[in-house]
């Protein structure tokens, strides 16, 4: 019966261990996480106006004790995150240059709190670098923008959405034209309804320097980006180090050769198709590729063109950002954190932990999280205190952005 004995004794020292060791671990993840208030750095009058309207800002972040690191949050949420059920109208543009854009469209005809579908806003979305409409995160913000009684529409970018490429132009942080085209598109059909811009990880760098590019001309009423990469070329850096290539640089890579792949027929005019190949990490793509089709002398200049953080002075519409200071693609010391204290109209929201579109909660991070929350919140704010934003950002009398181009293409649906 000794056997019997130590097996119980064993059992019992194990399970004290496990029940002590986990309470000293919750311990520890209670006391240096759960109590962090996100940092946002604005103008106090957007503030005021983000508390009251976007609670959310001023919550607590609790990460998932389980991933609270930036690497194990972006692999969890790629792994675990659910989609939701959505079904889109998809709808091809043609482009000045004879291209053409991929738009996933949720009209939400049954809208209640918006039945007119010429005054129903609509939230405008841009995925990241290899993402298109039926990531994770897209139909997360979706369901937060349809259930207000919002329109969505989805940019996927050139090559992406499923649609080929009809001329040897994809797309890049730093260009802006297609965009553009997009927006004049949305406003041609929906001259009346307010649109707003939101930009994931590459889609908020492109958003961001188009809001700067435009200025008062965006067609928009205000943007929300997250998991922006800042700094280009230090986003790179950060990117090339040994673990997070392992993780997520070889992976991103390797979406992007297999882009070039499928559309190798009508690239190989413009670039060395097989040298594309061989790139290892995105910089040697965007050396190879992206660089030579948008007509950068080397990838510095493209990366110095792409980075939006010096570019936000130019802006003129109320931007809200959220970073996390471990995410692995974003340094925080990139963080533009003295630039947007001097801005009126941009909100800089930074957790410590969260990752690259992650900011998980909860034991079982698979449905809505901080993320979501903050989208649905921001966009319902937006919308619904159109006045109550302008005036806390200092926005002037004028409305630009009920303006809309006479060129682009013009309306195949629900003209208004």
């Amino acid at each position: 019966m000794l056997w019997l004995h130590n097996a119980l004794w064993l059992q019992t020292f194990l399970f004290d261990f496990n029940v002590n060791t986990f309470s000293v671990y919750f311990r520890v993840y209670l006391s240096s996480l759960s109590f962090q208030t996100p940092a946002l750095i604005c103008s106090e009058a957007f503030s005021v106006f983000l508390k009251k309207h976007c609670p959310v800002v001023a919550e607590r972040f609790c990460p998932t004790p389980w991933c609270w690191g930036g690497r194990l949050q972006t692999l969890v949420c790629a792994l675990l995150k659910s989609r939701p059920p959505v079904s889109y109208r998809n709808e091809l543009i043609r482009t000045t240059d004879g291209g053409q854009i991929s738009l996933d469209w949720v009209d939400n005809h049954t809208s209640e709190t918006y039945p007119d579908s010429c005054a129903r806003p609509t939230v405008l979305i841009l995925p990241g670098l290899t993402g298109n409409s039926q990531q994770p995160y897209v139909l997360h913000a979706v369901s937060q923008a349809t259930s207000r009684g919002y329109r969505c529409v989805v940019f996927n970018n050139r090559g992406v959405g499923g649609e080929e490429l009809l001329t040897p132009v994809t797309y890049c942080a730093a260009n802006t034209s297609d965009l553009e085209q997009v927006v004049q598109h949305v406003k041609n059909m929906y001259p009346q309804a307010p649109v707003l811009g939101a930009g994931v990880s590459l889609g908020g760098m492109i958003l961001l320097n188009y809001l700067a590019r435009k200025r008062t001309e965006s067609g928009m009423v205000a943007g929300i980006t997250i998991s922006v990469a800042w700094d280009a070329l230090k986003s790179s850096d950060s990117m090339e180090e040994p673990l997070n290539w392992l993780l997520f640089n070889k992976h991103l890579t390797n979406g992007l050769r297999q882009k070039v792949t499928r559309h190798r027929k009508i690239l190989e005019k413009v670039v060395d198709v097989d040298y594309v190949l061989k790139a290892r990490t995105i910089r040697e793509f965007d050396e190879r590729f992206t660089s030579q089709v948008f007509g950068y002398k080397s990838c510095i200049d493209y990366y110095r063109d792409a980075s939006p953080a010096k570019k936000l002075p130019h802006t003129a519409v109320p931007i809200l950002c959220l970073n996390a200071a471990d995410d692995p693609f974003s340094p925080q010391s990139t963080f533009p954190v003295s630039i947007v204290q001097t801005l009126p109209n941009v909100a800089l929201l930074l957790t410590a932990h969260g990752g690259h579109i992650a900011f998980l909660q909860g034991l079982f991070p698979r449905g809505e999280s901080y993320m979501e929350r903050l989208f649905g919140q921001f966009v319902q704010a937006v919308f619904e205190h159109p006045k109550d934003i302008e005036r806390a950002c200092g926005m002037g009398k004028d409305e630009p952005n009920q303006q809309h181009s006479d060129g682009g293409e013009k309306p195949s649906r629900d003209p208004c």
